[in-house]
């Protein structure tokens, strides 16, 4: 198989059209799944993917083509590159049309090959599950490791390299009619802590030996970081500007945005950050496609924090360079993870105790949007939703489900506790790198009941 590093010089000398972009990705990846207290499959796979973008220049106007391939045979180059520029001849104007960056030197690591992982990451993980397998409990699970390595070779010179960790485990536990979920994301395997995972998932189970049902309503509640976590993913992808100042979306305001708009007075900063230790991206641009907050014409761009809420108020939202130099705002690159700050130092057991009567959910699941005008999503509680009374849970409740807007959340939120690594339930397919706090909620919305188990 052709390096990838030559796979892109290959396809920038064989391009005929004004400009090219090529981005090839490497991928390695391990899988682990367990049910019923005994482990089930494992594998591990390597794979290709690589994409390029041609551009085709007339005075201010471009036209771009676009073609990816998981090929690795080296005889397919030229045809993708034909593909690619015949798109690129027969497509419109690209709104996004921005000149190229430019680069004179490659990165130290350019030449680098790419990473991989094996079975083997699981190794500590199979024996602390071990420990779990001994009990009547019944655990079903999997974990995922990925080491996306990924390299980018623009015609002006841009030659850029990042490896990418991705990491997460799942774990249900059931009990009689009872289940539970606890996750988390990982780098590399060696920070899970699985034994406190275990005796979490048997606490909550322990909590369902008493049941209650409830009917539908706003109760006061506190939200776990993970569910927290699949909220604020939501706002954050709705928090493009394009939109925000066509007046289609939630961040819109008359004239304008919602840039400047306090939201809370508690210090709630939401932001982005590809150097965030533990929770680390891509430094730089790496976009197949363009859309309202990406655009391949931004290819090799630094990406840097990005505070979308900053103490309360809508701080930023999502600009490509293109977007930026339309509507006179700052550039702004969505983020691959996500951190909620509230300077909050209680935990989320610390926050149950302070609660006279209300509910603690656990994770939610099928969250879809609603109203984009009012960013309203819909979505169910699942695995467990817990009744607070006293500063004690004291049974499990049906499952309900609910209608909340995230941006709503924030105005309402009366207390943040400690930040601390989550994993999103819901997201956690595409986005798993989020670092949230628990929150209470004075009324959150339930609006109906679920038969869901």
């Amino acid at each position: 198989m052709i390096a990838p590093q030559q796979l892109i010089e290959r396809v920038l000398s064989r391009a005929t059209v004004d400009e090219t972009i090529v981005i090839v990705t490497d991928a390695s990846e391990a899988s682990l799944r367990w049910a019923r207290n005994s482990m089930t499959t494992n594998g591990v796979s390597t794979s290709r993917s690589w994409t390029v973008v041609s551009i085709v220049r007339d005075g201010e106007t471009a036209r771009v083509g676009i073609v990816s391939s998981t090929s690795v045979n080296s005889a397919d180059i030229d045809a993708v590159v034909r593909s690619a520029e015949l798109a690129a001849r027969a497509a419109g104007p690209a709104s996004d049309s921005m000149p190229l960056l430019t680069g004179t030197t490659a990165e130290d690591s350019w030449d680098d090959g790419a990473e991989h992982t094996e079975i083997s990451a699981f190794e500590q993980l199979a024996r602390d599950l071990s420990m779990g397998f001994d009990r009547t409990d019944e655990l079903y699970g999997f974990a995922h490791h990925r080491l996306h390595t990924s390299w980018l070779g623009t015609s002006t010179g841009i030659r850029r390299r990042v490896v990418q960790p991705t990491g997460s485990v799942e774990i249900n536990g059931k009990r009689g009619d009872a289940s539970a979920w606890v996750g988390t994301s990982t780098k590399d395997f060696t920070d899970v802590a699985c034994g406190k995972m275990l005796h979490e998932l048997s606490t909550r189970l322990d909590w369902a030996s008493t049941r209650v049902e409830l009917p539908a309503g706003r109760f006061e509640t506190v939200l776990p970081p993970s569910a927290v976590a699949d909220l604020m993913i939501c706002l954050m992808w709705a928090m493009e500007g394009r939109g925000a100042e066509e007046g289609r979306s939630a961040l819109s305001a008359p004239g304008g945005t919602r840039i400047g708009e306090r939201l809370t007075t508690l210090p709630l900063t939401l932001y982005s950050n590809p150097v965030e230790p533990g929770l680390e991206y891509a430094p730089f641009v790496t976009a197949g496609s363009s859309s309202e907050s990406l655009s391949v014409f931004d290819n090799g761009m630094d990406t840097g924090r990005v505070d979308w809420v900053r103490d309360g108020t809508v701080n930023a939202l999502a600009y490509p360079r293109a977007a930026a130099k339309e509507f006179g705002a700052d550039v702004a690159v969505p983020g691959d993870n996500l951190i909620l700050d509230a300077a909050g130092s209680l935990s989320l057991d610390q926050m149950v105790a302070e609660t006279e009567r209300g509910l603690l959910l656990t994770t939610l699941w099928y969250i879809r949007e609603v109203d984009p005008a009012a960013l309203l999503l819909t979505g169910l509680t699942r695995d467990g939703v817990y009744l607070i009374e006293n500063g004690k849970i004291t049974a499990s409740v049906n499952n309900f489900r609910f209608n909340e807007s995230p941006l709503d959340l924030l105005r309402r939120v009366t207390q943040a506790g400690a930040t601390e690594r989550t994993l999103p339930r819901e997201w956690n397919d595409w986005f798993t790198r989020t670092a949230m706090p628990p929150l209470r909620i004075p009324d959150f919305h339930m609006s109906s009941v679920s038969k869901a188990l």
